[in-house]
């Protein structure tokens, strides 16, 4: 079992840059992989990146090039570095993880086991 708490939402300015972090406790998170899903009102889940257990990164279309996933195994953490944000951006961001083909990891929310409980994040315009 696997325990995910996210942290670093807040309010920011269009253009401006966050970080999110999720910190894993229970297992050593070395040989999970790990995903960011964000929801807005009224929208469904939505794929934001995943990072397998070897270091292989994805990226929803709409963040790439603003977006980067990173991970600190030594840490049990994940992070999520956004930066040009746009208030597009403004959702709930939940981590997600998964010891299931872990190099085999992606969009699909249904591959991931263990979800945080999500944590604001807000772009004014």
């Amino acid at each position: 079992q696997v325990h995910l708490v996210e942290s670093g939402g807040g309010l920011v300015q269009a253009g401006g840059s966050l970080r999110l972090s999720c910190a894993a406790s229970g297992r050593t998170f070395g040989g999970y992989a790990a995903g960011w899903f964000r929801q807005a009102p009224g929208k469904e889940r939505e794929f934001v990146t995943a990072i397998s257990n070897d270091g292989d990164l994805t990226y929803a279309d709409s963040v790439k090039g603003r977006f980067t996933v990173s991970r600190d195994d030594a840490k049990n953490t994940v992070y999520l570095q956004m930066n040009s944000l746009k208030p597009e951006d403004t959702a709930v961001y939940y981590c997600a993880a998964s010891n299931h083909r872990p190099w085999a990891i992606g969009p699909d929310p249904a591959q991931y086991f263990y979800w945080g409980q999500g944590t604001q994040v807000t772009v004014s315009s």
